[in-house]
């Protein structure tokens, strides 16, 4: 059984609020990783085309015994396969590599504005999701501006936006804005990078005085805090640690005191010039 309880989005499909990424997880890895990461309870696994580990990722699902009903997988359509058909055959692509008959949420990983492109890529995504090809369909990296002029010339409103937020970037404009729309929140990199965000006195403090790990303390911020997040790890002892964190609460002094290390710091790139790929 699953220790992570679900969001509803909007359109009534339960996402679990945590789930396991495979960002940086070489193919050969991932079958592991993933196994690991269902053996310990997640139910939710986040991928994309531009990682490589599709068929790995797929590989273990297909061998963990977990009913196909009781997970959530997630997947990303790359910046250069933007386009109405060439997203059609990206998908189909997705698809096989993961040896599935549906994705449960499909995301457009960057808006790439200079292409032009994301509103006819969400058309398709539109098909796909009318299709019962995805259960739901999202966007990743968008700013606001890019979502309202996706919610203005489209007719569904995307489920997830996946966006780099961690306690040095908490995108207070983005959540606001997504919880108008009813847009859920999902967070990448939400430990930050590296041990830098683990190794602040303020988390570190907070840690011991709940008897916890400065991982699962940020951990807890997120979901508190609303969002979905999804740490990657590709250490059996880190991802069960990762997902050990329904058993406690931060009170109000604790959240303010991370509220407080916000620093509009971005580790990835900037959404408004980012074109790549």
């Amino acid at each position: 059984m699953s220790k992570v309880p679900p969001i509803i989005l909007n359109n009534g499909v339960e996402m679990p609020q945590l789930g396991f990424g495979v960002w940086q997880v070489p193919d050969t890895e991932a079958e592991t990783a993933v196994a690991t990461a269902l053996e310990e309870g997640y139910r939710s696994i986040d991928t994309a085309a531009v990682y490589g580990n599709e068929e790995g990722t797929g590989r273990a699902i297909a061998r963990s015994g977990v009913p196909r009903e009781d997970l959530f997988v997630t997947t990303k359509l790359w910046n250069s396969d933007q386009g109405y058909d060439s997203t059609l055959r990206a998908f189909e692509s997705s698809l096989s590599k993961l040896g599935l008959d549906y994705v449960d949420l499909y995301l457009i990983h960057w808006p790439t504005p200079a292409r032009g492109r994301y509103v006819d890529t969400y058309k398709a995504f539109e098909k796909l999701h009318a299709d019962g090809r995805i259960r739901a369909v999202g966007v990743s990296n968008f700013l606001p501006e890019h979502l309202a002029h996706l919610i203005a010339e489209t007719s569904v409103v995307p489920a997830v936006n996946q966006i780099e937020l961690h306690p040095h970037l908490q995108q207070h404009a983005a959540r606001e804005y997504h919880a108008e729309q009813g847009v859920a929140t999902e967070a990448w990199s939400p430990l930050g990078s590296g041990k830098g965000i683990l190794e602040i006195p303020a988390i570190v403090a907070i840690a011991r005085k709940h008897g916890r790990t400065p991982a699962q303390v940020v951990l807890r911020w997120h979901l508190q805090l609303g969002n979905v997040v999804i740490p990657k790890s590709v250490t059996p002892s880190r991802i069960a640690e990762n997902i050990d964190v329904f058993g406690f609460s931060l009170d109000d002094e604790d959240l303010a005191a991370i509220s407080a290390l916000n620093e509009d710091r971005r580790l990835g790139p900037d959404p408004a010039e980012f074109n790549a790929g």
